[in-house]
């Protein structure tokens, strides 16, 4: 069993026991007041693995399991069969938690603010994808074919400007946040691939 895998059942076990009793999610959601006061540190953790729907759910867990495997297959090349899918692993987790810190250091003391979801995380997968594939087509809903590399633009610049303008409960900067880290901490981990990423760039320019 790949992590990629392993992640997504876990996260859709614990998301459907969160549907049927929501005394799970309240317990496990990302809710800067309860960490800041309570420090219950936890929940940085612990909100990558509940959500708000069933959308919600199958959206995170659809773009996990596309990119996912693809990504940690890269981390099992580049740092081996064993540490490679630990790296990724722990690279996931640590998004989750990157993510939620904007939102906690902005509502600590706001009782009236909380949130869930793999969103930011699975941001990073992505993101990481398109460090080792700028240049890969892809398609919005399935029919909008667009390259990586300006989807991923265009996504950072919404997500930047939403968390800033909008008022959806959306934690669109746990978006950004999350997609950013995982970029940075595959170059942290790996710095040759930053070069890898400018030549594929250049290289294989499409156009």
């Amino acid at each position: 069993m790949t992590i990629t895998l392993a992640i997504c059942i876990v996260t859709f076990l614990i998301s459907f026991q969160g549907f049927n009793n929501y005394n799970i999610v309240d317990k496990l959601r990302h809710y800067p007041i309860a960490e800041h006061q309570k420090k219950e540190y936890y929940r940085f953790l612990s909100s990558g693995f509940v959500h708000g729907s069933w959308l919600h759910l199958i959206i995170n867990l659809f773009v996990l399991y596309q990119f996912g495997p693809v990504v940690e297959e890269i981390y099992t090349q580049l740092f081996g069969p064993l540490l490679g899918p630990s790296i990724f692993l722990v690279v996931y987790l640590s998004t989750i938690v990157i993510a939620d810190l904007p939102t906690y250091f902005k509502h600590k003391n706001n009782p009236g603010y909380s949130a869930i979801g793999a969103s930011g995380a699975v941001s990073g997968v992505v993101f990481i994808y398109i460090l080792f594939f700028p240049w890969a087509q892809l398609a919005l809903y399935g029919i909008i074919p667009f390259r990586a590399i300006f989807g991923g633009i265009a996504y950072l610049v919404y997500s930047s400007w939403a968390s800033k303008n909008q008022n959806d409960r959306i934690d669109h900067s746990a978006h950004f946040y999350g997609a950013v880290f995982g970029m940075i901490i595959t170059i942290i981990l790996k710095p040759s691939v930053f070069n890898n990423f400018i030549h594929q760039l250049v290289d294989n320019w499409p156009y």
